[in-house]
């Protein structure tokens, strides 16, 4: 049975701003399924190496694809730990004082031994996921891949049982004299949204699908 929160760990276990700490299992999903990019960090004979990433989750395990020639996948593949960070950013905090000033956002890292997806089924199931995740009704719109592009694809699965995720929400934290002073602070929203299609030319003149004219990134949680 899968609890609900994530047991502490000492590399899990936020200690800077302890009060902006959540271990809940669906808040970190949450997070984990919203965002679009991550940050991949791997250790290659003592030096840190950090990829940008797209992923997926299914379930308890999350998903990451690449080229079955990266160095950081290969790596994994053979054992090496990974970190992985997602971060969703929410908005620009403005304080009276500029070292005052921050941003709201939601962030889960998360640490695991990822290993390679061998089953190809799985890693069917996968690659449809990314894509559907992103566009949905895009995986079914889109030509599949070939035999040669799957055996160049490695997916490396990572079992999300080390994980944490740090919020900030509200306004400025400002002192009293600050409030004071003839400054404006306050909040500045952010949302990520799409702009209108831009067709590409050098292919047939196809009417712009419903699922990309209409696409919205919604958010999976309410925010002030």
């Amino acid at each position: 049975m899968t609890t609900q929160s994530f047991s502490l760990t000492d590399r899990t276990q936020v200690k800077r701003n302890p009060g902006r700490a959540v271990y809940d299992r669906e808040v970190i999903y949450e997070v984990l399924d919203e965002a679009m990019l991550g940050h991949l960090a791997v250790a290659i004979d003592g030096e840190p190496f950090v990829l940008l990433t797209i992923h997926t989750r299914i379930g308890d395990t999350l998903y990451l694809h690449g080229s079955n020639q990266n160095r950081l996948y290969r790596k994994i593949a053979e054992g090496a730990k990974a970190c992985i960070s997602i971060t969703i950013l929410n908005g620009l905090v403005l304080a009276h004082s500029g070292l005052h000033h921050s941003m709201n956002y939601r962030t889960v890292v998360l640490f695991a031994n990822g290993e390679k997806v061998e089953d190809r089924e799985e890693e069917w199931r996968v690659l449809e996921a990314l894509v559907e995740q992103i566009v949905p009704g895009r995986w079914e719109d889109s030509r599949q891949p070939t035999l040669q592009k799957l055996n160049a694809t490695m997916v490396i699965a990572f079992p999300i049982n080390k994980a944490s995720a740090k919020v900030r929400n509200g306004p400025p934290i400002n002192t009293d004299a600050d409030r004071e002073l003839p400054i404006w602070a306050g909040v500045m929203p952010i949302k990520l949204c799409t702009q209108a299609p831009i067709t590409d030319t050098a292919g047939q003149e196809v009417p712009v699908p419903d699922y990309v004219r209409d696409y919205e990134k919604l958010p999976t949680v309410s925010l002030p």
